[in-house]
């Protein structure tokens, strides 16, 4: 009897695998999706144990490598045969860099990225031979269109917008010859065309030139488009709707930014300090912090570059048979005389020397031996578009203003208000 039941018990085993059996062969078996290969860089960062920092300082590329395990003649070659590519002495405090170490005990560094900017890279692969070469990110370009009316100050005006303050400054340059920022007055206005740049649709990477503008100061319409009128020396010049060049021969102060004009050109003015005795103040006073660069405000000769009793350091330029200029109270000189120097060089630092209450540069502007107010002087413009490119010219302006005088801005209140230069950006009210 038993023996019988094992019988059946093994036949019921049996009939139940087979069931089993069937029921398995009845399930769909999903085959395996391959995962996409991501890449960064040009690498499946997968592959390798990632390491993200930013240097530090002390932080040299030598050390860097050797603590990952890297073989000195690998850095050598890196150093002495690359520097074109990456100058290793140059790795910046905090700039962001990764480290793709291999996946074992030894995790000895594969690779080295540096990131320059937020578009370009350099890449320093280690595996086999030592190699550098440069990267950069895909990047999209939007256009992008702005117009506003000046309230309080064309920085703040622009940032309200949500624009990069390189843009800002790019227009503040562009107008820097035609335009007194230090007088902006409330309803004046502006439009501006430019790119924005994006790294994988949505990270900003920051802006591009401004291809187009329009600034509307004290009623009068400017416009701006950047155009090469010479081909052999490839220079992008900004002229206006008439085909003039918006740079002058001057710049208008010998500080770009953070100043503000702290005292004019005034052949009556009474000081306390010497007993409000007339004292003619035949300088321009731009009061900034102590070390601010000081630029030429014009191509020219280095004629004096010393340091003598009240005016302390200071250096003088001869711009041509009618034109020179001074910058006083250096904290030091950048040029020598006999130097050439052309507009925008840095030829000092703002400092405190010889007789001052404050940190300013006191520029002094010569017309024929006899010292006016540079801010009353018509400046002389540059060269205009040739004729023979005109025609050419106002075809490429034709859609970029038709562009701009489509943009619209709210009509500005009316009433007057005087703004000038702020300390920190930009303008602000008095």
């Amino acid at each position: 009897m038993q023996k019988y039941w094992g019988v059946i018990l093994a036949m019921l085993v049996m009939a139940s695998c087979g069931e089993n059996k069937k029921i398995a062969e009845n399930v769909l078996v999903e085959e395996p999706v391959d995962k996409p290969i991501i890449t960064h860089y040009g690498f499946n960062l997968d592959n390798f144990n990632v390491v993200r920092d930013t240097v530090k300082w002390g932080d040299s590329f030598g050390e860097l490598m050797l603590k990952n395990h890297v073989d000195y003649p690998k850095v050598v070659t890196i150093s002495e045969n690359y520097k074109d590519t990456f100058d290793v002495r140059k790795i910046q405090v905090g700039k962001p860099y990764l480290i793709l170490k291999s996946k074992d005990s030894l995790e000895q560094a594969q690779v080295f990225i540096y990131q320059n900017d937020k578009i370009n890279y350099t890449v320093v692969d280690l595996r086999d031979s030592a190699m550098a070469y440069k990267g950069r990110k895909n990047v999209k370009y939007l256009e992008r269109e702005v117009a506003g009316t000046i309230n309080s100050s064309l920085s703040l005006e622009l940032d309200s917008l949500g624009v990069d303050y390189i843009v800002t400054i790019n227009l503040s340059e562009i107008y820097a010859w035609t335009i007194d920022f230090f007088r902006l007055e409330k309803g004046d206005k502006f439009k501006i065309i430019y790119d924005e740049k994006f790294i994988n649709d949505s990270i900003y990477a920051g802006s591009g030139p401004i291809k187009a503008a329009y600034f509307e100061h004290k009623g009068k319409p400017i416009y701006a488009f950047p155009y090469v009128s010479d081909s052999i020396k490839n220079i992008l010049e900004y002229y206006d709707q008439d085909a003039n060049n918006l740079r002058s021969t001057f710049l208008r102060a010998p500080i770009k930014f953070g100043y503000r004009l702290s005292s004019r050109y005034n052949l009556r003015r009474r000081i306390a300090y010497y007993g409000y005795k007339v004292r003619p103040h035949k300088g321009t006073d731009y009061a900034a912090p102590i070390g601010t660069p000081i630029v030429a405000t014009a191509d020219g000769t280095v004629t004096e570059s010393r340091r003598r009793g009240g005016n302390g350091k200071y250096v003088k330029i001869r711009h041509n048979s009618m034109y020179s200029t001074q910058y006083l109270h250096m904290k030091a000189q950048k040029v020598r005389e006999g130097e050439f120097v052309r507009q925008g060089d840095v030829i000092g630092w703002v400092g405190m020397t010889g007789n001052t209450g404050g940190p300013h540069v006191c520029y002094r502007f010569w017309k024929n031996g006899r010292q006016v107010d540079p801010l009353r002087e018509k400046l002389p413009s540059a060269e205009p578009i040739a004729d023979s490119l005109r025609s050419s010219y106002f075809d490429h302006i034709e859609s970029l203003k038709f562009q701009l005088d489509c943009l619209q801005f709210e009509s500005p209140n009316k009433e007057e208000n005087l703004l000038t230069l702020d300390p920190e950006d930009g303008l602000t009210q008095n």
